[in-house]
């Protein structure tokens, strides 16, 4: 009898560590609203692509957005946060302020999602929905999305300040930055890819532009020049693709061959280092880059999320409850 208990006690404690031990990723589910809020990823897709159709430039901002948050404590919407007596908001930090944007994007998918389930549907939830919304609503991908983030109640400006990586960046210190969140070197060059969106602000190309010693293309350079001047409007705003800089394709690998990448930290990627092969491969295959897209971005949307009775759930993304 005693042996039995023995036994028992045994088997009883091996489950409770493995239980302790699951990694919280795996408490994700692609059907965690399906009872507590039915209509809330309709919701936020029709507020997303509402903000789109009014401003194609918001699918690059939306997915920057998501990027910027996954990179910092993980998807956790603590990039979301505003000053408060007790944050220091990493809107404040330098890759995030006055360029980041479509923090009011997002705060509206919240309110109407609000109306619907109070409290139920975390911010970090609506910013990793709204990422794949924005891709697919200019010609992207989609994907499922596994749901049952929590939100953080701490946000870090000094990570944000260290942990994003720099428009000036070589390619080694580029893979150790993705390497340190659990992506591989395919799927930074993939997750660079959303480049093929957006637009850049001229102090961020500046140089690259009026450095006849640059790796960039002399007509390329001359064409830039002339809505970045030399000396003014650091916060003139430039295409990244000049081809289709709304539409979700994969010139952006096309131009990296061609020695027209805009910031250095893209031209990087093809520049006789170890992703060059990637770069060709996606130029070549569009089909194979939006798959691997897919996938880094559903990896990168699974980066150290808080899960069960972790963090919070915030009725408004910017404060605090």
């Amino acid at each position: 009898m005693a042996s039995t208990s023995i036994i028992k006690v045994t088997i009883f404690l091996l489950v409770l560590s493995f239980a302790n031990n699951t990694p919280c990723e795996a408490q994700l589910s692609s059907t965690f609203y399906d009872s507590s809020c039915p209509n809330a990823l309709r919701t936020i897709r029709t507020t997303i692509r509402t903000a789109i159709s009014r401003e194609r430039r918001m699918a690059a901002s939306i997915l920057r957005l998501h990027f910027h948050d996954c990179f910092v404590q993980g998807c956790d919407a603590s990039i979301l946060l505003d000053d408060s007596p007790s944050i220091i908001s990493e809107k404040n930090a330098l890759p995030n302020k006055g360029s980041v944007r479509g923090y009011e994007v997002i705060e509206a998918a919240k309110s109407e999602v609000e109306k619907l389930c109070p409290g139920v549907v975390s911010c970090a939830d609506v910013l990793t929905l709204a990422a794949r919304d924005a891709s697919e609503m200019v010609g992207g991908p989609s994907w499922s999305v596994k749901l049952g983030r929590r939100d953080s109640t701490t946000a870090s400006l000094a990570l944000a300040e260290n942990g994003l990586p720099s428009f000036k960046a070589p390619l080694d210190s580029l893979i150790s930055t993705f390497g340190d969140n659990g992506l591989n070197a395919r799927d930074m060059v993939a997750l660079s890819g959303a480049h093929t969106l957006g637009q850049a602000q001229c102090f961020l190309f500046r140089d690259r532009i009026y450095n006849n010693g640059s790796d960039i293309d002399a007509g390329f350079a001359s064409t830039r020049r002339r809505g970045c001047p030399v000396n003014d409007g650091n916060e003139k705003l430039a295409p990244l693709d000049l081809v289709t800089p709304n539409s979700f394709d994969n010139n952006y690998f096309k131009n990296l061959i061609q020695k027209k990448g805009l910031l250095e930290s893209d031209q990087v990627l093809f520049s006789g280092g170890s992703t060059d092969a990637i770069v060709r491969e996606y130029s070549n295959n569009p089909s194979k880059f939006k798959s691997d897209f897919t996938a880094a971005m559903i990896k990168m949307s699974e980066i150290k999320p808080l899960t069960g009775q972790e963090g919070v759930i915030r009725r408004i993304c910017g404060a605090l409850p």
